[in-house]
């Protein structure tokens, strides 16, 4: 039998294009001034690494204290002040080292193929993590945004970032979002502003009966459908007219965007067939696993970009949730109750997971909230057994 040969990334050279004003004059100038304090023996992977760290430890920071998205309403115990200090800080850091990542590599002539790849894949994951927790400044409630809505948001800025790294599958060019910078400045300003002026301040209206809540959306879908979304378009029709396109076929044009497409109608399916509402149970937890499952599409996407090799329909982590969208719901989408200790009336085997993962977390959240030291957790540790045993 003919071996099949790995994708190589030998003779790879990136070419990427940075059109933004706000990164040409303002932030590209800031970052080279910034990577002349780091020394040379540092590694660019390790300042990708940590910025993406960052990011992670304000999302689970923010599911501490706000793990309902409930925390901004009316009514609920508030975010402290100071936690929105720290979360907009770190998110403005993680922002720098994301951008001066590249440059340090180009500094210490250590730029390789594989580090782009890590750059890159890690943006993918850190989607959802900056959207997640921007979530929590409006939340949901009478005053915030319904998780549905933000679902469908965290989609536009998914859409978004696999859109550029399509036209360079296409293109070879790998032309960079105006969105993410503006983005990321706006978002640790609005952080840092929420200290200052408590989430009270979001309740007001904007303009009129314009809602704050309601610039959060637009500003988002109009980023999306008046930058982005154009600005790729154009990108690829100049492609086409230079004759500079990588594939022809319409189908081999598109192929990429499969995946991404089948993932959004799978999660959405599961929502709208949840028997237990999952999505307004946990919709932490469901927005993780979309932004996992995204994050792994583009790396293989970029993967193949990078390799000039021809980008796969379909990923393997559709399987899992096309099987929980194909498994059979009586009439009224409720099951019935069975022998089996996952049938028990409380949702489908991947609701289930999603909930004792969940029932874990609150746990020891609860845990971390008290004081008793070893006795305490021990407690923790009976009552989360003893809750686990009666949802079996």
């Amino acid at each position: 039998r003919e071996a099949v040969a790995a994708p190589s990334l030998e003779g790879f050279k990136g070419s990427a294009v940075d059109s933004n004003p706000l990164s040409l004059y303002v932030m590209h100038p800031f970052w080279n001034t910034i990577v002349k304090i780091f020394p040379t023996w540092l590694a660019p992977n390790l300042i990708t690494f940590s910025g993406f760290l960052l990011l992670v430890f304000n999302f689970f920071l923010m599911a501490y204290f706000d793990p309902d998205f409930y925390a901004s309403a009316p009514d609920h115990q508030h975010v402290p002040n100071g936690v929105w200090v720290v979360v907009g800080l770190l998110n403005f850091i993680a922002y720098t080292l994301d951008g001066v990542d590249g440059k340090q590599a180009r500094r210490t002539n250590s730029s390789t193929p594989l580090g782009e790849l890590f750059d890159h894949g890690l943006d993918s994951w850190a989607c959802v993590y900056f959207v997640v927790t921007v979530y929590s400044t409006f939340g949901r409630g009478s005053t915030g945004v319904s998780v549905f809505v933000l679902y469908l948001l965290l989609w536009v800025v998914l859409f978004s970032f696999i859109l550029s790294h399509w036209e360079k599958y296409n293109t070879g060019i790998l032309f960079l979002p105006w969105g993410y910078d503006i983005s990321q400045v706006t978002i640790s300003i609005v952080y840092i502003v929420t200290a200052f002026v408590g989430v009270e301040a979001w309740y007001a209206p904007f303009l009129f009966n314009f809602l704050y809540r309601d610039l959060f959306t637009a500003m988002i879908i109009a980023c999306a459908l008046t930058v982005t979304l154009p600005m790729s378009l154009y990108n690829f029709y100049k492609a086409y007219k230079n004759n500079t396109l990588k594939h022809h076929s319409v189908y081999e044009i598109l192929l990429p965007l499969v995946s991404p497409v089948l993932l959004f109608l799978l999660c959405t399916t599961w929502i709208f067939m949840s028997p237990t509402d999952i999505l307004e149970v946990h919709p932490r937890l469901f927005y993780f696993m979309v932004g996992t499952a995204f994050a792994n599409i583009s790396c293989q996407l970029i993967v193949c970009q990078m390799s000039s090799t021809r980008c796969q329909p379909l990923n393997w982590m559709l399987l899992p949730i096309a099987a929980r969208d194909a498994a059979p719901l009586p009439a009224d989408g409720f099951p019935h109750p069975g022998p089996h200790p996952l049938r028990g009336g409380r949702g489908e085997p991947a609701e289930q997971a999603l909930q004792y993962t969940a029932l874990l977390a609150k746990e020891a959240h609860a845990g971390l909230t008290r004081s008793g030291g070893r006795e305490n957790q021990l407690a923790v540790c009976r009552s989360t057994v003893n809750n686990c045993c009666k949802s079996l």
